[in-house]
């Protein structure tokens, strides 16, 4: 089996990927807070992780993947203080918080299909798993590492701080924590600024709220991942991701409470994505510069505060998730008009050589060399995901396609055992790993359109045979005219916008 590199963000070095149980993996990813539409920065770790997904399984690993679905405790500013993201949303909008989480779920599901998104094994949702978080609150309590504040539970920093090192994942200490933390109303319920919240009291104008020997209230938002990571994976498994964001406190928090509450900690690779960025700022809901997909797939989004239109055209799901993977997951990567048409053309021209490459007929023997190709690809994936050098091998396959296919040099030509070859490789790591639909145009529209064009094209073929020049130039020259690139191959007509 090829060995995997990992980069792991707690120990900041890459490692080499060893199961805790030989051919299985356990994989832990954050979900959405499901209070409005995925917006580009929600693709970004999904794809990131679906792409560990599909490798794990190329690798031949069975793979438990749990990404959670957050719907009650994620308060505003991610604080422990303020309104319910959720119910928040209900309130404004005079509905049931489940009928915001419905709603958006959905719409989630649907945008993460488009984009090619394998969906997790597992997707638990924090509302389902109260009791849990209960039991595991209960622990924390008994061990010394918690206190009880006016119906709320908050986790002790500084009692923890004593024994285990909180800060060791983002690379801060107490002190450094404590001084960074803003003090908000209501936290003279804390012993330290830094403490978070377990289970916090429902005030009465909170609508999503649940018995516990503690308060009527409800779960702090950290406390959901550590409750539903260890039920489905066990108190120790492999892989936990998700975006750099959540390193702190998200993540932090994770691993405190769960050190705390079973002794020991439970993750043993730590992943995280880097961000999309809007000149330079983090996109995300909470600085209102987000663009959800549905816009970009649509093509509009006006600036809020401008007014102007920040979409020169409409992108495809599958433009979207290459314009991702032409960046490794742990680099930002900015948005821009010129980027995304710059991944367009790019996906073009590689879905270009495939359809040629599965026109190419073989010959007796081979002029050219992919003996490498696989081995370079797999390389690339094994070396933490480098997603951009699997692409820039498969560019450079497709200039030994595109020569193949025109047939312009005589001398060009390869086996059939090859051509079986190369059409493995980019079935496996294009479409497989890389979840890119290549052979297939996207859309009904686009489809008919495509398939209009190859009936046209089939009509000037059969004009040809038949020594009808007149028509068949014709075609030729009215496709040019309204902007088509028409090209006779060995293999017969193509066409390119």
């Amino acid at each position: 089996m090829t060995q995997l590199l990992i980069y792991n963000t707690l120990t900041r070095r890459k490692e080499a990927f060893r199961p805790i149980h030989e051919g299985r993996v356990g994989m832990y990813v954050c979900g959405p807070t499901v209070y409005g539409d995925a917006h580009l920065g929600h693709a970004r770790p999904a794809i990131t992780f679906d792409i560990l997904y599909r490798y794990l399984m190329h690798l031949g690993y069975k793979v438990r993947y749990v990404r959670n679905i957050t719907d009650v405790g994620h308060l505003e500013h991610d604080a422990d203080e303020g309104e319910d993201k959720i119910a928040k949303k209900a309130r404004l909008e005079q509905l049931e918080p489940m009928e915001v989480v419905q709603h958006y779920l959905l719409r989630y599901h649907k945008a993460m299909d488009a984009l090619g998104v394998l969906p997790p094994t597992i997707e638990p949702h924090a509302s389902g798993h109260i009791i849990e978080q209960i039991e595991y609150v209960k622990k924390i309590l008994e061990n010394g590492y918690a206190y009880i504040s006016d119906g709320s539970v908050y986790f002790d920093v500084e009692k923890y701080s004593q024994k285990y090192h909180y800060g060791k994942l983002s690379g801060r200490d107490l002190e450094n924590t404590r001084e960074n933390t803003r003090t908000l109303d209501g936290q003279s319920e804390k012993r330290n600024p830094a403490d978070f919240a377990l289970w916090k009291k429902a005030q009465p104008e909170h609508i999503m709220h649940w018995p516990s020997p503690w308060s009527e209230g409800f779960p702090g938002w950290h406390l959901e991942c550590s409750t539903m990571g260890t039920k489905y994976l066990g108190e120790e498994f492999d892989i936990h991701g998700g975006g750099m964001d959540l390193v702190f406190p998200h993540h932090e928090c994770e691993i405190a409470q769960s050190t705390a509450a079973l002794g020991h900690e439970t993750v043993h690779y730590w992943m995280h994505n880097n961000m999309i960025t809007i000149n330079g700022q983090k996109m995300g809901k909470s600085l209102g510069n987000f663009i959800t997909l549905d816009e970009f797939f649509s093509g509009s989004h006006k600036n809020p505060q401008t007014g102007e239109e920040m979409l020169s055209q409409a992108y495809s799901p599958m433009t979207i998730r290459f314009f991702i993977l032409q960046a490794h997951y742990r680099s930002t990567v900015d948005f821009g008009n010129e980027a995304l048409q710059a991944a367009e053309k790019g996906l073009g021209r590689m879905r270009e050589a495939y359809a040629r490459l599965l026109k190419i007929s073989p010959a007796k023997t081979s002029t050219v060399d992919i003996s490498k190709l696989r081995t370079e690809c797999e390389d690339a994936m094994a070396d933490d995901l480098n997603t951009p050098i699997v692409i820039s091998h498969l560019f450079d396959a497709c200039k030994t396609i595109n020569a193949l296919s025109d047939g312009k040099e005589k001398s060009v030509s390869i086996s059939e055992s090859d051509l079986a070859e190369l059409k493995d490789v980019f079935k496996t790591f294009g479409e497989d790993i890389l979840g890119l639909n290549l052979s297939e145009a996207e859309g009904t529209q686009t489809k008919a359109f495509a398939g209009a064009v190859d009936l046209l094209l089939s009509l000037r073929q059969s004009a040809k045979e038949n020594k009808d020049w007149a028509t068949s130039d014709r075609i030729r020259n009215e496709l040019t005219a309204l902007g088509f690139n028409i090209k006779d191959t060995r293999e017969g007509a193509e066409w390119t916008l």
